[in-house]
């Protein structure tokens, strides 16, 4: 600690420099608005804003990325909360007790708790980078393809907690996911499920299948109330958050930034895994889990510490091995190395001044965006007093320039509106909608380190079972999934007990 505290120190010298902190205000204020719109995500917000900042010196550049960085992962909140439009993978899970929040009235504390845990997770994220990084990044690299495979399979085991009343419904859910998630082009280069359809070679955007499942499918159910006479009465929203509900959620807060720094950390894992985990952990810790997709604070804590916490765990494997733990880290990664900063190993005693520099921007980016945000939660909140039928054309109108702009291809229109109509009838029919991108989210990267896996043990999968850490995810994805059935029975028993008592 001797030793980092000049050098972190000398970092806040470099970020705090009046033109560093506009670089990093700028960057904050960018990716908070960029993050809201559908499509882009922090990886398409730092592409936007790469040839700007080539042109810039190292550390300033690499401190409005940071900033950068960091408001483009809390800005994906606000949509899922308030109009249930997640952007990308690491919104799905906010939507799920999110957007109930704001049905309830309650889109001012949701909001507040993304914030919040937001700075809490990314700055403790931070102290783990700055305290931490080589060591972690040694550990990461004891995962091969047969630890990535059972972290995917117990990342499928969150669809215990994504199902709601039912884990039939779940599951079946789940495996459309999977299905979705094989069409277009393998890893060995075969083609699959595309009936001669070229536009169908890459597969199907995951933003199309989200925004289709969740936004369209909100329209549509929020159409049919109103042609039937049902017009939702107008909610008086409660704008700032309690005490109590901090409180409440400050433990979802802590689990989520563990869980999130960690997956973070692995390369290829991603902070949408992150959520995931963060919101199905939640749902096990808790005593009332039937709570959670009803309106539960911390269904909105965790998932958003967690996504917070695993973006600045990515950076870890990027500044000590090279090796970009996400797509926007690769982004990063190849804006350092245009910059002529090689990340590696020796970065930290040959560019000393862009380590701390972008250590110290991130503990500045995240002050940034909790004093930018929280003032804003009454004009955010405001929104939700607009009309439904006024608020539903331009629910639509974002989402289709935000699926049109990935690719700007008339098909992606059509699956749009095609995943519409299927979550329409599946929430009619209280199918979840969220196992669908669970298994979308893992299926790809579950394939991959699976046939990775056969290659090594030369197709004998039991092998594998030797490597300690595959046991102990297997065991722990057999526990996640038996828990909510065990809790269940238990919960039934002490019931009959009770009546059978009070008989």
């Amino acid at each position: 600690m001797g030793e980092v505290l000049p050098l972190l120190i000398g970092g806040f010298e470099t970020a705090l420099r009046p033109e560093n902190l506009l670089f990093a205000f700028i960057g904050a204020l960018l990716g908070t608005v960029i993050g809201v719109l559908p499509g882009i995500g922090p990886a398409g917000a730092l592409a936007m804003l790469l040839p700007i900042v080539l042109n810039m010196s190292p550390v300033g550049a690499i401190i409005m990325l940071a900033a950068l960085y960091c408001g483009a992962m809390y800005g994906g909140s606000t949509t899922s909360i308030l109009l249930n439009v997640p952007g990308e993978s690491s919104s799905v899970v906010t939507c799920l007790d999110g957007h109930q929040m704001a049905l309830q009235g309650r889109a001012g504390p949701a909001l507040c708790i993304a914030a919040i845990g937001s700075f809490v997770a990314g700055t403790l994220g931070v102290v783990a980078l700055m305290l931490f990084a080589p060591l972690i990044a040694d550990w990461a690299l004891n995962f091969g393809p047969p630890e990535y495979f059972v972290l995917m399979v117990f990342g499928l085991s969150s669809v215990a907690s994504l199902s709601g009343g039912s884990l039939v419904k779940g599951l079946i859910a789940m495996t459309l996911g999977l299905m979705i998630s094989t069409i277009g082009t393998d890893v060995t280069g075969v083609v699959r499920f595309t009936f001669g359809v070229a536009e169908l070679l890459d597969g199907i955007e995951f933003l199309i299948v989200t925004v289709g499942l969740f936004a369209i499918s909100e329209v549509l159910l929020n159409t049919n109330d109103l042609r039937s006479g049902e017009s939702p009465s107008v909610i008086k929203h409660r704008l700032f958050i309690s005490w109590q509900e901090i409180r409440e959620s400050l433990g979802a807060i802590g689990r989520g930034t563990v869980i999130g720094f960690f997956v973070g950390v692995m390369p290829g894992a991603g902070a949408g895994i992150a959520s995931f985990l963060a919101y199905s952990v939640e749902t096990q810790v808790s005593r009332r889990p039937e709570r959670f997709g009803h309106g539960e604070i911390r269904g909105v804590a965790a998932p958003e510490s967690a996504n917070n916490s695993a973006s600045t765990g990515a950076m870890v494997p990027m500044l000590t091995l090279g090796i970009p733990g996400s797509g926007t880290t690769a982004i990063l990664l190849i804006a350092l190395t245009a910059l002529n900063v090689h990340p590696g190993p020796l970065m930290f005693t040959q560019h000393p001044e862009v380590v701390w520099g972008l250590i110290a921007a991130l503990y500045i980016g995240n002050v940034i965006l909790l004093v930018l945000n929280l003032p804003l939660v009454g004009l955010f909140v405001r929104l939700l007093y607009v009309p439904m039928r006024l608020m539903l054309p331009v629910i639509m109108v974002i989402c289709v320039i935000g699926v049109y702009n990935a690719n700007q291809q008339l098909l992606d229109m059509l699956f749009l509106c095609a995943f519409g109509v299927l979550g329409y009838f599946m929430r009619k029919h209280r199918y979840p909608v969220a196992p669908v991108i669970l298994g979308l989210v893992l299926g790809t990267r579950m394939e991959e380190a699976l046939r990775q896996s056969m290659i090594m043990s030369q197709g004998n999968l039991l092998v594998l079972l030797e490597r300690p850490i595959v046991a102990a995810f297997l065991l722990l994805t057999i526990l996640f999934l038996c828990f909510p059935l065990i809790m269940r029975r238990l919960r039934f028993r002490g019931r009959k007990v009770e009546l059978e008592t009070e008989g």
